[in-house]
C-alpha cells in the first residue's frame, strides 16, 4: 500500500505542475487580449488590408450576422493574443517536460520547437504579405461586369485562417524531415529518391488547401519543394552531429 502511494505522489505532482503552467499560460494569453481589445476594430482592418486594396472603387466587405461586427474582431484579437504569447506559452510547455528529457533530447527538442514557431510565424507572413495579395488582385480582374465582389467578413475570416493554417504548417517540412532523419525512421538518400513523389504532390496540397485558382496553388507548391530541400540540407548536419556523439559517448 506504501508503494502504491508512493508512485502516485510524483503523478500527482506532475498534474498540479501542469495544471499551473497551462493556468499560466491561459492567463498570459487573456492579459495580451485584454490589452489588444480596444483596437479589435483596427486589428480586424489591418487583416482585411490585403483583401480592401484589391476591391474596386467603392468596394466593402458585409456583415450578415447580427452580431458578426462585434464577435469577429474579438476573434482576430484572441488569435493575435495567442500568437503574441506563444513564446511563454512554449517556455511553459518546455519547462515542463525539459526535466524529464537526456541533454542530448535537450540540445535537439529546443531549437527544433524554436525553429517550428518561427516557421510558422513565416508562413503565415508569406500568406499575408505576398499569397492574399496575389490572389485578390487576380480575383479582381476577372470579376464579371455587373457583379459587386464583397464577402461576408465571418466568411473572409475563416478562409485567412485556412490560409495561415496551410501555409504555417507547410513551412514545418524542413522540421518533419529534420526529426524523421534524426529518429532514423527514413534514410537521407531515400527521401532524395522520393524528391518527384514531393513535388507531384506539393501540388496536389496546392489545390486542396488553397482557394481554386493556380497562382495560389504554386505559391503553396513551391516553397514545399524549396523547404523540403531545405530540410534534406539541414539533416546531413543533423545526422552527421548525432553520428559524431554517439561515437563519442559509446566508450563511456
Amino acid at each position: 500500500m506504501t508503494d502504491f502511494a508512493d508512485s502516485e505522489a510524483p503523478f500527482i505532482s506532475h498534474l498540479i505542475e501542469l495544471r499551473e503552467r497551462l493556468i499560466r499560460a491561459l492567463i498570459s494569453i487573456g492579459l495580451v487580449f485584454v490589452c489588444l481589445f480596444p483596437w479589435a476594430r483596427e486589428i480586424y482592418a489591418l487583416l482585411a488590408q490585403p483583401l480592401l486594396a484589391k476591391l474596386p472603387q467603392g468596394g466593402q466587405m458585409v456583415a450578415t450576422d447580427v452580431v458578426g461586427v462585434f464577435l469577429v474582431p474579438m476573434k482576430v484579437s484572441l488569435m493575435l493574443a495567442f500568437l503574441i504569447a506563444l513564446p511563454y506559452v512554449l517556455y511553459q510547455a518546455w519547462a515542463f517536460i525539459a526535466p524529464g528529457l537526456y541533454e542530448s533530447e535537450k540540445r535537439l527538442v529546443l531549437p527544433l520547437v524554436t525553429a517550428s514557431a518561427a516557421l510558422f510565424f513565416v508562413g503565415m507572413s508569406f500568406a499575408y504579405f505576398l499569397v492574399f495579395p496575389t490572389v485578390f488582385g487576380f480575383m479582381s480582374k476577372i470579376t464579371p461586369e455587373g457583379v459587386a465582389w464583397m464577402t461576408d467578413i465571418e466568411k473572409y475570416l475563416s478562409f485567412a485562417l485556412a490560409t495561415f493554417l496551410a501555409f504555417g504548417v507547410t513551412f514545418e517540412v524542413p522540421v518533419v524531415v529534420i526529426v524523421l532523419v534524426r529518429m532514423g525512421v527514413v534514410e537521407i538518400k531515400t527521401l532524395k529518391e522520393l524528391r518527384p513523389y514531393v513535388i507531384v504532390g506539393a501540388f496536389v496540397v496546392g489545390a486542396i488547401f488553397t482557394p481554386p485558382d493556380v497562382i495560389s496553388q504554386i505559391l503553396l507548391a513551391v516553397p514545399i519543394c524549396l523547404l523540403y530541400e531545405l530540410g534534406l540540407m539541414l539533416a546531413r548536419f543533423v545526422r552527421r552531429g548525432a553520428g559524431t556523439s554517439e561515437a563519442t559517448e559509446a566508450p563511456e
